[in-house]
């Protein structure tokens, strides 16, 4: 986004843009070829970039959880972000690929992968024909579209891998023929990160957000009729250029009835080249601190209250790091649970029984 700043800088020796990833070991030996600054090596940045950028079968540093990212770019243009600028427009990874790194992740033992991207909802949108005819020759199949639902019931064919998460999803992606879909698969986790960024209809419009807080509501019914143990978790932006008292006040009334799971609460802060960094009625950081901090409460209250329903029941836990007597994992709705013990459980699922609950974490007991 801002090469010609860069290249003022004297410790700068090589700028690289997105579309050059892939070969970074070859343009760094070139660049130290350069006896001087005055060759320093420059790059296009993302416009031109169609494809995804694919690295394969990648080394990955978790041990009992993978991230797959299988999209980049975003066409959305929301008025506070740079992405679309920064990253380029949406390309999604081939799905035989992704499966294919999915499998090798399974025969390590890894028992959880999470489906990510910049904006994973759009995935498979930008397939060409002739990519379609390439997916269907690779998978032996004969399908007209591929989507993330496509990807999703492939995924969940591949054996060793027993919970399938998703990463930040758009709230437009979750239809009932989605949800129809998705519910079949039993790999997947009943925990959905929805990016709502505001409870009020005036602010998501200056926010260019493509939908309104009564779809949401609904995309959340959805889920919760589909998924009897469904946690839902988002994220909120707060002081958003122009927003009033009573715009907040809408949006903590919509966020109470909703009732997250959890709340990722953000202060809104200007992106140069946005269009809400140039928009009037820019909020004080004092009001947003304070709105910030009323979300927090009402976020850590609910969490608070989701864990104390499961007082007495039985989860399903993968532990995933041991600490200080304590081996601590996920449920599948995304809770974190802590049992004492001795014994190494990482990389193991486990039911637990839950005998106390706060507002970070369960501690339970293994049945």
């Amino acid at each position: 986004m801002a090469k010609e700043e860069l290249t003022k800088i004297p410790e700068i020796d090589l700028i690289l843009g997105i579309n050059e990833k892939n070969e970074i070991v070859k343009y760094i030996n070139e660049a130290l070829s350069h006896a001087n600054k005055e060759n320093i090596l420059q790059v296009s940045g993302v416009e031109n970039q169609q494809e995804f950028l694919d690295f394969g079968t990648v080394t990955h540093t978790e041990t009992t959880r993978a991230v797959i990212k299988v999209q980049d770019g975003c066409n959305q243009f929301c008025s506070y972000c740079i992405i679309p600028y920064a990253r380029g427009r949406i390309r999604s990874r081939k799905p035989q690929s992704v499966l294919q790194e999915i499998q090798k992740i399974s025969q390590e033992g890894i028992k959880e992968v999470v489906i990510t991207g910049i904006h994973v909802a759009s995935y498979g949108k930008d397939f060409t024909e002739e990519t379609l005819a390439e997916i269907n020759q690779a998978l032996g199949q004969a399908k007209q579209e591929y989507y993330l639902i496509d990807l999703l019931e492939d995924i969940q064919k591949i054996q060793g891998i027993e919970r399938i998460r998703l990463g930040s999803l758009e709230p437009t992606l979750i239809t009932e023929a989605f949800t129809e879909r998705l519910v079949k698969l039993n790999k997947i986790c009943d925990h959905f990160h929805l990016s709502l960024q505001s409870g009020c209809n005036a602010t998501l419009k200056r926010m260019n957000r493509k939908y309104t807080t009564e779809q949401f509501e609904k995309v959340a019914q959805l889920l919760r009729q589909a998924f009897s143990n469904v946690h839902l978790t988002t994220d909120i932006i707060v002081g958003f250029p122009g927003e009033t008292e009573e715009e907040f006040e809408t949006t903590y009334d919509f966020l109470k009835k909703i009732q997250f799971y959890k709340m990722h609460v953000f202060q809104y802060s200007p992106r140069k080249g946005t269009v809400a960094s140039t928009m009037p009625n820019q909020i004080e950081g004092n009001i947003k601190e304070e709105r910030s901090k009323k979300l927090i409460q009402l976020s850590n209250g609910n969490q608070k209250a989701y864990h104390e329903v499961y007082l007495g029941k039985q989860v399903q836990v993968l532990f995933e790091e041991q600490q200080d007597g304590y081996i601590k994992g996920h449920t599948t709705n995304y809770m974190v649970v802590k049992i004492q013990t001795q014994k190494n459980l990482a990389n193991t699922i486990q039911m637990v029984k839950i005998v106390d609950s706060n507002e970070a974490e369960l501690v339970g007991e293994l049945q």
